[in-house]
């Protein structure tokens, strides 16, 4: 059990039979009554963001997360497949609980999956991943007298800003987290 003096960002409770991580927090004395906590809640099977409020002192049930290593296998439609490196079975995770996190999956690439009471939740991808430019305007020299960016669509679909000297078929380092441009490789 954790109580809400024990809150920090990250960690996962269960609440009302759901299973949250805790975005937010922020405890509040008020003047004539007792003090509340306020927090901001993410659902971790639906991903949905929630706002509680609860008494100072409340006691919750912590959930402990695993965290295996897996390599990316292939995706059929909607349903990504993965293989558990430790014992070498199959699992699927719906592109629903992938999220955005699909997107950079390559064939072969080593990730953690992310799981309560062997039910995958997530999976955390690397920090970054380089990918190809499939599509972009040409960048003319002296377009802009500081760096200047223009919109590139990679392998996977997705379009970000890159600057004006990335060119079709160079490879670019992406951020997972943000999809920003990191570098070119």
């Amino acid at each position: 059990m954790i109580s809400t003096g024990d809150l920090k960002k990250g960690i996962s409770i269960e609440l009302d039979g759901q299973l949250f991580q805790i975005v937010d927090w922020q405890h509040i004395k008020l003047g004539r009554g007792g003090a509340i906590v306020r927090m901001k809640l993410r659902n971790l099977r639906t991903g949905a963001n929630v706002d509680r409020t609860v008494d100072a002192g409340e006691r919750f049930p912590r959930a402990f997360l695993d965290h295996r290593p897996v390599q990316y296998s292939y995706n059929d439609g909607d349903t990504y497949y993965f293989m558990d490196n430790e014992t070498y079975e199959t699992f699927p995770i719906s592109a629903k609980l992938l999220g955005d996190a699909r997107f950079y999956l390559q064939d072969g690439m080593q990730l953690e999956v992310i799981s309560y009471k062997d039910e995958p939740l997530s999976v955390e991808l690397p920090n970054t991943v380089d990918l190809e430019v499939t599509y972009t305007e040409p960048g003319f020299k002296g377009d802009t007298a500081t760096g200047g960016t223009k919109p590139a669509t990679l392998e996977n679909g997705v379009t970000v800003q890159v600057p004006l000297f990335i060119n079709i078929g160079d490879r670019i380092r992406v951020k997972t987290d943000t999809g920003s441009y990191v570098e070119r490789v």
